[in-house]
């Protein structure tokens, strides 16, 4: 399983909480509040961007679970018709259960390799959705880091990029929830 993403965001937390009881000021607030929903929108997009990852994964071992099957029914399928021609060879007569059964393996093979490809089209999509979903974890991390800096430094013009790093992740979470 693909291994799911931490949002470490405590310490910030506790520096902005920390600024805002020494200083007590509203824009601190602002910003502290502003650093809690991005830290709630990052845990979102980690949870879903691992769900999808995890569900990448398990597609991509079913789909190759399903090759081997088919792989299977071909190295069947390729002896029983070597039977068959040797047969044919030796002028011995064929069994007509070896013609069904060469038939069968034939379509349960195309069956088998229907099933595959879909499964691989199924991990294909999970991470086309687990792409966005990091990038918007990605983007909620610098966007909470510079919350932060905003109120350590006391420069809240930080704050602004802050928030347009924030719209950028909430639209790769809605990119990859849609």
């Amino acid at each position: 399983m693909a291994e799911e993403i931490e949002v470490p965001t405590e310490h910030l937390q506790e520096a902005i909480q920390e600024r805002l009881e020494e200083e007590g000021s509203r824009w601190i607030m602002l910003v502290a509040m502003a650093a809690a929903m991005l830290s709630v929108l990052a845990a979102i997009a980690a949870l879903f961007a691992g769900h999808h990852a995890n569900e990448a994964t398990l597609s991509q071992i079913k789909a190759a679970n399903s090759w081997n099957y088919y792989q299977a029914k071909g190295v069947k399928s390729y002896v029983l018709s070597m039977k068959i021609a040797l047969e044919k060879d030796l002028n011995k007569p064929i069994d007509p259960s070896d013609l069904k059964k060469l038939e069968s393996l034939s379509d349960e093979q195309a069956e088998i390799k229907k099933e595959a490809t879909s499964l691989e089209n199924e991990s294909q999509l999970h991470l086309l959705r687990h792409v966005p979903l990091s990038a918007a974890v990605t983007f909620f991390q610098i966007a909470i880091a510079l919350c932060a800096i905003t109120v350590l430094t006391k420069k809240f013009p930080l704050f602004y990029g802050s928030l347009l790093l924030g719209i950028i992740g909430l639209l790769f979470l809605l990119k990859g929830l849609i």
